[in-house]
C-alpha cells in the first residue's frame, strides 16, 4: 500500500464506469443489443458488454499504463506496478438485455490481492457508488452507511442465482428455510448493485455462493466501507466460494441461518 494513492485510484475507476455507463444506456436507448451465450444458455453476454470493457480498459491503459487488467470478457494486461484492475462492464447482462433497471459497471483496483479503491456506476437509478480502503463510502458523493437493523426476522435480504439449472434448484430449496425468518427475499440480478444497495441501507444483507472476482470486488468494498460485516460463511473474507455482506446487528445470525440451511453447498 505504500506510495499507493487511493482517492486517485477512486477517481479513475468512477471516471471510467460512469463512460461505459453511458455508453450503456445510449446503446439501450438505440436498439435490444444482440446477445450470444456462455456458460449455459440463461448466461447471456451482448456486444455491449464487449464495447463497454474495451471503452474501460483503454482509459485504464492511458492513465495507468503499468497496471494490470482483469475483464469478465476477457480485456486482460499484466502489469508491473502492483495495482491491479477487476472490470465488470455489465453487472447483470441479463437485466441489461431486458432494459430491466438492475446492471451497473463495477471497477475496482486492487493492491496486495485487497480491494483499495471502487466505482460502481448504475445508470438505471442515477447512482455513483464509491470508496476507498480505510476512507468511507459514497453514493453520488454524499457518504452512506448501514442499516442499524438488529432483528433478523425484520430483514430484508438480498440474494443470487447461478446460471446452472441444478445449483439453481438448490439454491431455491435453501430459500425455503430462509425466506420464513426474514421480511423478505429481493433477487436483483446484479450482485455489484445488491452489495451497494446493503452499503446505502436499501438491503440489510445479502448473500451468494459462486461470484467471479469482477462481481463482488467493487461492491464488497463499498459495502465494507459504509460499516457492513463482508465475509464468507467462516468468519473468513470473501471470495469466489461465498460472499455475505450484512449490517452488523444481523450478520452472525444470518451466517449461522445460511450455514444450517446448507447454502454453502447450494
Amino acid at each position: 500500500m505504500a506510495g499507493v494513492d487511493v482517492e486517485e485510484l477512486a477517481a479513475l475507476a468512477a471516471r471510467v464506469a460512469s463512460a461505459a455507463a453511458e455508453l450503456l444506456t445510449t446503446g439501450l436507448a438505440v436498439d435490444r443489443p444482440a446477445i450470444s451465450t456462455k456458460s449455459s444458455a440463461t448466461d447471456l453476454v451482448t456486444e455491449m458488454d464487449g464495447r463497454a470493457e474495451e471503452l474501460i480498459v483503454t482509459e485504464l491503459g492511458r492513465a495507468r499504463p503499468d497496471d494490470a487488467v482483469l475483464g469478465e470478457e476477457g480485456g486482460a494486461r499484466e502489469g508491473r506496478s502492483g495495482i491491479r484492475w477487476l472490470v465488470d462492464p455489465i453487472d447483470g447482462t441479463t437485466n441489461y438485455h431486458y432494459g430491466f433497471p438492475g446492471f451497473a459497471v463495477s471497477v475496482a483496483a486492487e493492491a496486495d490481492g485487497r480491494s483499495v479503491a471502487a466505482a460502481v456506476a448504475d445508470p438505471m437509478h442515477g447512482d455513483l457508488f464509491e470508496a476507498t480502503l480505510g476512507g468511507g463510502a459514497r453514493c453520488n458523493s454524499r457518504p452512506i452507511s448501514v442499516t442499524d437493523e438488529t432483528d433478523l426476522a425484520t430483514s430484508l435480504v438480498g440474494t443470487g442465482f447461478s446460471y446452472e439449472a441444478e445449483r439453481r434448484r438448490r439454491q431455491a430449496e435453501v430459500l425455503t428455510t430462509v425466506l420464513p425468518q426474514v421480511r423478505d427475499i429481493r433477487r436483483m440480478g446484479a450482485a455489484a448493485v445488491d452489495l451497494c444497495w446493503v452499503g446505502c441501507g436499501r438491503l440489510d444483507g445479502f448473500y451468494e455462493r459462486g461470484l467471479a472476482p469482477w462481481d463482488m470486488a467493487a461492491g464488497s468494498l463499498v459495502a465494507a466501507e459504509a460499516g457492513a460485516l463482508v465475509t464468507d460463511l467462516h468468519h473468513g473474507p470473501p471470495s469466489t466460494e461465498f460472499v455475505l455482506a450484512a449490517t452488523p446487528g444481523i450478520h452472525d445470525r444470518l451466517r449461522r441461518l445460511l450455514t444450517e440451511a446448507g447454502a454453502g453447498l447450494a
